[in-house]
């Protein structure tokens, strides 16, 4: 009854953290780091995916390809700013972003990182839980529901919770050794 409202809810929160996750940096090329970034586009604040073309011709490389030659320099100016800790290489035609390879240190730091996100999201899913079982007892208490019905929706609400924060640490578990072993 309740659950429908709140699981939609959980399910936008692992959503958010799998953007968060696709946009960490992990010593191999993903796009999804220029998600974020905008380039302005005849006044208009526009990503960069929709005035180029993206491609990854190597695994520790982006290559970009603008539709319009004018905006080459608005797009390596927008990546200079943006806080993805690579300089683009423009060489008049195309905008190259060469991925360094990681050391054990810094993978540790995304780990660590990537734990922090993953906490971040269960603790999300968990305040979730505490406003359906709360909207619960507020039903219970005005006698919409039984004492029962009560239960049964504590249950069902934390067997979501549970389903939803396995989701979470698979989503971590997948992302570490992506990280790790590269």
């Amino acid at each position: 009854m309740i659950n429908n409202i709140y699981e939609e809810k959980m399910n936008k929160t692992i959503s958010i953290f799998e953007e968060n996750l696709s946009e960490i940096r992990a010593g191999r090329a993903n796009p999804a780091i220029l998600n974020k970034i905008s380039v302005n586009y005849y006044g208009v604040p526009t990503p960069i995916n929709q005035v180029a073309g993206i491609s990854v011709p190597e695994a520790r490389m982006i290559l970009i390809q603008p539709w319009d030659m004018n905006l080459l320099k608005e797009i390596e100016k927008e990546i200079l700013k943006s806080d993805i800790g690579i300089n683009p290489n423009n060489d008049g035609k195309v905008i190259r972003l060469t991925f360094p390879e990681l050391n054990e240190e810094r993978r540790k730091e995304i780990v660590k990182d990537i734990k922090k996100l993953a906490e971040e999201a269960k603790v999300a899913i968990r305040a979730i839980r505490r406003d359906a079982i709360d909207e619960a007892k507020e039903l219970q208490k005005k006698s919409e529901i039984t004492e029962d019905d009560l239960e049964n929706e504590e249950n069902e609400i934390q067997k979501l919770t549970d389903k939803k924060i396995e989701e979470i640490d698979k989503l971590l578990s997948i992302k570490e050794k992506e990280v790790m072993s590269i």
